[in-house]
């Protein structure tokens, strides 16, 4: 038995002194350093006690030793578990715990509140700063460079990864090598990378998009990354000139649009801009496209899943839409009811199955069996449509739906409108508590900078287009709209703020 991900991600590498990873500082990691690192890892994992199929919790900051602490995962068969850098500590008690982690791998500022915390559930603790600083480092300097891969098959469990959690406790997604090594070469395929190629990445990589989606399609195919810490527009817009492609969420777009320096001349030898964890305005791929004569390609993924579908390389990459069904993706539009598809152009839930679907949530069969249907169909909670030339659109989530007066309503729809106000940069439709209706809808916008909104147009305008049930019963101006790390638009805040608007306490 080999190690398929070890094996075709990483062991490949071996020796090559090609760059790898390109720092913000200007200093190059080659495949070959970057593997004697992870090598070094893997013995201190080993050494502690971990054993195949144990847990490893990582909340660090990015770093190339960060990523090396994933492959020394990947090579010592352990179960790589990353963690948002913001989690408190009473969040991370609840994820050690969940996922019985064995070890813990924490910044060393936060080594004094994780350590008796970890240590009351089991687990160790060693430290690793985003210099690259800390008792792992330590312990790994005297270890030998080179490692005896664990064998494991590609139906074994590669990484646990949380979702959000917006309606309840996260529940840890089980990702299979499989799973993840099926996706990036989908990607590779679909996306034309080569060894030829370098990624500007300044994602983070405690997320699908960053570490599974990025980092892996690069291992597979071979390029290099210029590895930037965060999203910063000075280092990006400095680090395009030696690119090839860059994957981004939204707000990166906007922010490198708000630049007077992200120019057509700037990006004129870029490849490939990929956009996605969170939809992106139409307007801001009309304008992307005016200033640089690129269309960005806009996917559509899910922490079960990666990657389901994207927009063509070749062909027509349609604002408001995520593309087709990846090869090797079936996809599905049902009636959430009777899980009978829906007809062409009808919104409903959106359901996936493939190569790249999730093994189960861990430690909650029952949620699994509420989700993930016994021919492999994964219910993912998105409400969609599919258009007459097969584009999939997606209009929301299945707990952002708006039932009001017993009629159905889609944020999306109204979201759509409202975008495209004179004044109005975006916009956000909730439904909140009402006495008559059940829900009423209400509208969130974001004012361009020196604009005000006449909100009396705002909403005529919204009447032409759209029947009366669906108006919004009120337009509030907010300064901006609450965001997670990946740029989704945190909707439940959102109602939990504006619930009581039209009920009294």
């Amino acid at each position: 038995m080999t190690n398929p991900m070890y094996d075709r991600l990483f062991g490949r590498h071996t020796g090559k002194e090609t760059p790898f990873l390109r720092q913000a500082d200007g200093a190059i990691l080659t495949y070959d350093a970057f593997l004697r690192q992870a090598a070094r890892f893997a013995h201190v994992l080993v050494d502690a006690g971990l054993q195949p199929g144990d847990r490893l919790a990582a909340q660090i900051e990015k770093s190339p030793e960060a990523l090396a602490l994933y492959a020394a995962c990947v090579q010592a068969g352990v179960i790589f578990l990353p963690l948002n850098t913001a989690y408190t500590a009473g969040e991370m008690s609840y994820f050690i715990e969940n996922s019985g982690a064995a070890c813990v791998v924490c910044d060393p500022a936060r080594s004094a509140t994780l350590e008796p915390l970890a240590a009351g559930l089991g687990a160790n603790v060693e430290t690793l700063s985003g210099e690259g600083t800390g008792t792992l480092m330590n312990k790994a300097a005297s270890k030998p460079f080179t490692f005896g891969t664990v064998a494991r098959s590609g139906e074994d469990l590669a990484a646990l990864l949380y979702t959000s959690g917006t309606t309840g406790r996260s529940k840890g997604a089980m990702l299979t090598q499989n799973n993840l090594l099926s996706n990036a070469q989908t990607l590779v395929d679909h996306w034309r990378f080569t060894a030829n190629d370098v990624l500007v990445h300044a994602l983070p990589i405690f997320h699908t998009h960053g570490l599974f989606v990025a980092t892996n399609v690069m291992l597979l195919a071979g390029g290099a990354m210029i590895f930037l810490p965060k999203f910063d527009t000075d280092a990006v817009i400095g680090a395009l000139a030696d690119a090839t492609s860059m994957m981004g969420v939204p707000t990166f777009y906007t922010r490198l649009l708000d630049d007077d320096r992200f120019t057509g001349e700037l990006t004129r030898h870029m490849r490939l801009f990929v956009s996605g964890s969170a939809p992106l305005l139409a307007e801001s791929h009309r304008q992307f496209e005016r200033r640089t004569g690129h269309r960005i390609l806009e996917r559509y993924g899910m922490t079960e899943t990666n990657m389901n579908t994207s927009n063509p390389y070749e062909g027509e990459r349609r604002a408001g839409t995520v593309g087709f069904p990846l090869p090797g993706v079936d996809l599905k539009v049902t009636n959430a009811e009777t899980g009978d598809m829906v007809p062409e152009g009808e919104v409903g839930q959106i359901e996936v199955r493939g190569p790249n679907v999730f093994k189960g949530y861990w430690r909650m069969p029952e949620k699994t069996a509420e989700e993930l249907r016994g021919d492999g169909f994964f219910i993912t909670g998105d409400l969609g449509r599919i258009d007459a030339d097969g584009y999939v659109h997606i209009v929301g989530r299945n707990k952002d739906l708006i039932i009001s007066g017993g009629y159905n309503i889609y944020p999306k729809e109204i979201e759509l409108i409202l975008d495209e106000q004179p004044g109005v940069v975006e916009s956000a439709v909730i439904g909140v508590p009402h006495p008559d209706f059940g829900e009423t809808v209400v509208g969130l916008l974001v004012a361009k900078p020196g604009e005000a909104p006449d909100l009396d147009s705002v909403l005529a305008k919204t009447a032409a287009s759209l029947a009366k049930f669906k108006l919004p019963k009120k337009l509030i101006v907010v300064d901006a709209l609450p965001r997670n790390t990946m740029g989704k638009v945190q909707k439940n805040i959102l109602r939990a703020t504006y619930a009581g608007l039209f009920t009294t306490a």
